[in-house]
């Protein structure tokens, strides 16, 4: 068991006794409703203009608006039409291209979509327009309730729309998202990391591919075999985003991962990394291209199992294209095992919350040599690996994440602070909280690359058995915010 000092604590994220969001309860509104014979409104989410926000809709489409339950855009609604897939939906409006590339991963992954979208919602049996979903939000669950008023213009629904209009699941749960974020706007821009984390409730691991690992396909092929959920973005680079490139990929977009594969062509193994673009639509022109003269190349197996020429959105190119063109990796899983490619030996993983305060707990960074030691501390003692653990013992063994709490209901509001944390190791003595003269005298074994005004940092680090203190601290000290730190550890730890 982790300790630290500083006033934080360690969290229960239990699935099973998600928090109430808004303090709305699923099931007593919707016995309500049931009781009384009518349809749910959700006050806390109104379908007015509150709700979509500003920025995404002129004011004379703002005008045109109608909101209306699923029952009045097409006869027969359904939630879930033949199972739930990546090609059920393609993207609105809002450039919230983040978020659904993360939900086109989380379709490849059962047990998680489980977790999001609960089972038994339909417009058939007890209906009463009321649905609700669940997301990860720093350090919880939540339960999201929200009616099925939908905002459309001449009939037709103006944020993410099924391919099949009579399936709705894919707008109901991003009207949750939304209600979440604050409004449909606050949903306009981000990056994949922020939903495949509130997906899964567990940690991430960025991989900058204009200077990759050398050990980037296994990982990738690794995390494919487990149930990590793989996304990446393609910067905006000199033109605005969402210009589509002669390629056929597009500027400061996001995209999911949806398969990896090495393919057999005149006698050499092509490693092939698949990807979904989450419009539903639009796919890379260059090699391995659903067009491309390689294809006639591969066997008659190998075509019919991998090539499907249809614009789904999705497509193969090779590994090196895919780091050539692609700013960064994220891979999300609950348990970072892939990172050995090995489930013999399980991570552990603590959460703890806690506070910067300004003028007592906010010591900036190690630049502010008098004041870095005011920052939380947590202590942490990482024993020898077992003997199954120890095949890697010179691998990385810990992952740490920083995630800084927003302070306002709407997402873009949220002015995020410059954050980082420093790692030091430490004698094994009964120090309460290490002073000043400590920090001055010794240097990090290990800390994140920069300070970011980011959500979360996260960096994975090699520490030997021994005795360990953490710091997360601001850039600037007298900062006020809370945090979330989470300890993933492939060695059993604890404090004394």
């Amino acid at each position: 068991m982790e300790k630290a000092t500083g006033g934080s604590q360690s969290i229960d994220r239990s699935l099973d006794t998600p928090e109430k969001f808004d303090n709305q309860d699923y099931q007593q509104l919707k016995q309500s409703c049931l009781s009384k014979r009518m349809r749910y409104i959700d006050d806390k989410f109104p379908p007015d203009t509150r709700s979509i926000g500003d920025g995404i809709l002129k004011s004379s489409d703002m005008n045109k608006v109608v909101w209306v339950r699923p029952h009045k855009i097409v006869p027969n609604p359904s939630f879930v039409v033949d199972g739930i897939t990546r090609f059920d939906f393609g993207q609105g409006i809002v450039g919230n291209c983040w978020f659904l590339a993360s939900i086109g991963a989380v379709t490849l992954q059962e047990p998680i979509l489980a977790q999001i979208i609960p089972k038994d919602q339909t417009f058939d049996e007890d209906y009463c327009g009321l649905f609700h979903f669940r997301f990860w939000r720093f350090g919880r669950w939540v339960d999201v309730v929200i009616d099925d008023k939908l905002p459309t213009i001449k009939g037709r629904l103006i944020f993410v729309h099924s391919k099949d209009p009579e399936e709705f699941w894919p707008a109901l749960l991003e009207k949750a998202y939304a209600k979440v974020c604050g409004s449909y706007s606050d949903m306009n821009a981000g990056t994949p990391v922020e939903a495949l984390v509130d997906f899964t409730g567990g940690v991430h691991v960025c991989v900058e591919l204009s200077s990759p690992p050398p050990n980037l396909w296994e990982l990738m092929s690794h995390a494919r075999q487990s149930q990590s959920l793989m996304a990446c973005a393609i910067p905006p680079g000199a033109t605005s985003e969402n210009t589509v490139l002669p390629n056929g990929l597009v500027n400061g977009h996001a995209y999911a991962v949806t398969g990896v594969k090495e393919i057999k062509i005149r006698g050499q193994l092509v490693k092939l990394v698949r990807l979904w673009n989450p419009w539903g639509k639009g796919e890379w022109k260059g090699d391995w291209s659903d067009k491309s003269r390689f294809w006639q190349m591969v066997s008659p197996q190998d075509r019919a199992t991998c090539l499907d020429v249809i614009d789904d959105g999705e497509f193969w190119m090779t590994l090196e294209d895919f780091c050539k063109f692609y700013s960064d990796l994220n891979i999300c899983c609950l348990c970072p095992d892939f990172l050995d490619g090995s489930s013999t030996c399980h991570w552990k993983t603590s959460f703890y919350e806690g506070r910067w305060v300004a003028g007592s707990t906010a010591g900036g960074c190690l630049n502010n040599s008098d004041s870095f030691w005011k920052n939380p501390q947590y202590r942490v003692k990482i024993d020898k690996l077992l003997d199954k653990c120890a095949v890697n013992q010179g691998e990385n063994n810990m992952l740490v994440s920083l995630m800084q709490k927003p302070n306002k209901r709407n997402r873009r509001q949220v002015k995020n602070l410059y954050i980082g944390f420093s790692i030091f190791a430490v004698p094994d003595a009964g120090v309460e909280k290490f002073p000043a003269s400590f920090f001055i005298t010794n240097r990090p074994v290990a800390q994140t690359n920069k300070y970011v005004n980011a959500r979360e940092v996260m960096k994975l680090v090699m520490l030997m058995p021994g005795e360990y203190l953490i710091v997360p601290s601001t850039y600037k000290p007298d900062e006020t915010a809370s945090f979330l730190l989470t300890i993933v550890s492939k060695a059993e730890t604890h404090t004394k």
